[in-house]
Order: C-alpha cells, then sequence, then structure tokens
C-alpha cells in the first residue's frame, strides 16, 4: 500500500507538523501514527488534561516524534483562540485535525433534551468554533490543511442516530463551505466521511455496513492528502451508497432498516 501511494502522489504533501483537536481520539491517533511513519515530526495533541491525553503523547514520542499536550475542551470556545494562538505561537502548523466528538445515546438523548443539546454543542457549536480560528491561524501563515472528520451519517437523517446524524450534517456543510471561502489562500479543507469505524465508542454496538478501522480511515486520510482531495469517504465506494439514500423518496427510506 505504501507504494501505491508514493506512485500516486508526492510525499512533500503530507504534513511535517501536525495539531490534532482531540488528542485521545483513536482515529486521531491511528492518523498521526500513520504520518509519523512518512514524514511528520512534530504533534500537538489538544484535548482536556488526562492520564489518557499524556498517555497518547508518550506512545506518539516512542515512534520518534516530538509531541505536545495543550489544553483544548471543544465545549469552552471562549478558550479556543488561547489555546490554538499557543500552539500557532511555537512554529507553522501545516495540518490540523478536528477529531473530537460524542456519538450520544439515541434514544437516551430524546428524551433527555440537554443530553442532545451536549451532543450538538460538541459535534457543531464547539467545531464551528475551532474550526474557524484553525482556519485563520492557517490563512495567517499562508498554507496547510484543516482535515474535518464528519460522518456518512451527515448524509441523510436516519432513525436511529437522528441527533448524532444532524450535528454532523451541519459540520459536514460548514466545512464544505469553509473549504470554498479559502479556495484560493493556500489553506486546504478537507472533509472526511466514515461509516461505522470500530473503537473504543462504538464497542458493544453491532457492526453496521461498510465498517471499518481507525487505521482504515488513517490510510483513507494520507491518501487524500497526497491527492488534496476535498471529500474522503470510507470506504471509498460509501460515496456512490450514500449518493443513493440521499435521493430514495422518504416513503422508501424511512422503511428501510437504518
Amino acid at each position: 500500500m505504501k507504494d501505491v501511494l508514493d506512485r500516486l502522489a508526492p510525499t512533500a504533501r503530507l504534513p511535517r507538523s501536525v495539531l490534532v483537536l482531540g488528542g485521545t481520539s483513536e482515529i486521531a491517533l491511528a492518523t498521526a501514527r500513520r504520518l509519523i511513519a512518512r514524514r511528520t515530526r512534530t504533534v500537538w495533541l489538544a484535548g482536556r488534561p488526562t492520564p489518557a491525553l499524556e498517555e497518547a503523547a508518550a506512545h506518539l514520542r516512542s515512534l520518534g516524534a516530538e509531541v505536545h499536550t495543550v489544553a483544548f475542551d471543544a465545549v469552552d470556545p471562549p478558550a479556543h483562540e488561547a489555546a490554538l494562538g499557543k500552539v500557532f505561537a511555537e512554529g507553522s502548523v501545516d495540518m490540523v485535525l478536528l477529531a473530537f466528538g460524542v456519538p450520544g445515546d439515541q434514544a437516551y438523548d430524546e428524551r433527555e433534551p440537554l443530553n442532545a443539546v451536549a451532543v450538538a454543542q460538541t459535534n457543531y457549536t464547539g467545531a464551528v468554533s475551532a474550526g474557524l480560528v484553525a482556519a485563520r491561524e492557517l490563512q495567517n501563515q499562508g498554507h496547510g490543511s484543516l482535515v474535518v472528520l464528519s460522518s456518512v451519517a451527515a448524509a441523510r437523517a436516519r432513525r436511529a442516530d437522528f441527533i448524532y446524524g444532524s450535528s454532523k450534517a451541519g459540520l459536514d456543510t460548514f466545512a464544505q463551505g469553509l473549504g470554498d471561502a479559502l479556495y484560493g489562500t493556500g489553506v486546504h479543507v478537507m472533509v472526511v466521511r466514515p461509516a461505522f469505524v470500530r473503537t473504543r465508542a462504538t464497542a458493544g454496538r453491532p457492526a453496521e455496513p461498510f465498517a471499518s478501522t481507525p487505521a482504515e480511515v488513517a490510510t483513507a486520510i494520507e491518501l487524500g492528502l497526497r491527492r488534496r482531495s476535498e471529500d474522503v469517504w470510507v470506504p471509498g465506494s460509501l460515496r456512490l451508497v450514500a449518493s443513493a439514500v440521499r435521493h430514495l423518496p422518504r416513503a422508501l427510506f424511512r422503511r428501510l432498516p437504518l
């Protein structure tokens, strides 16, 4: 696979420095490991100060990277400028990976609206704040990529997860618009839409069609960076499936076991 990727696009498009917003995300850490094996030398892990964040940093250091941590809370937008500003003040950042998010519990959250609001605040409101701050910093330095982890759930509302899906749909639309706003500035925005990913957060849930692993998402992100893609589906065949699902008549769609 590495030989295939090397032929498709130059390694120079891969980042030497990465800021991860959501520093304990399994997908983000798999991506960081993959990029460290290619070209990345400096990683900033932004997240709530916890033993898990320090363990993640220690693991990446063992792979040969220079790793720093910075306190960051997705649901504290007033603090985002200071947190990200601290990172960019230390030097150029080639890629920001927006990887935080919560799946919520659909059945419970429907009965407890404040829980549903917390999902929306984390997945959408927090991402809008952090995404705009990151975009401004990248634009100020004149280059870089903003990689946003969306979801196939953003493609169309499903009865099973419409609270989570609606938050990701908002994020997805925001990221696409931000990419258009930054076009021509030297800043590249890439939206990544995986299907069900087998992680600790999804443990115990039955796997859905097109399920993937964090490592497979990381591979897709690397390929997207090499190609300078704006949209990445994981797996790639999901693009056609999602397009078909979006155009199904609503009366038929609601009858599907989704």
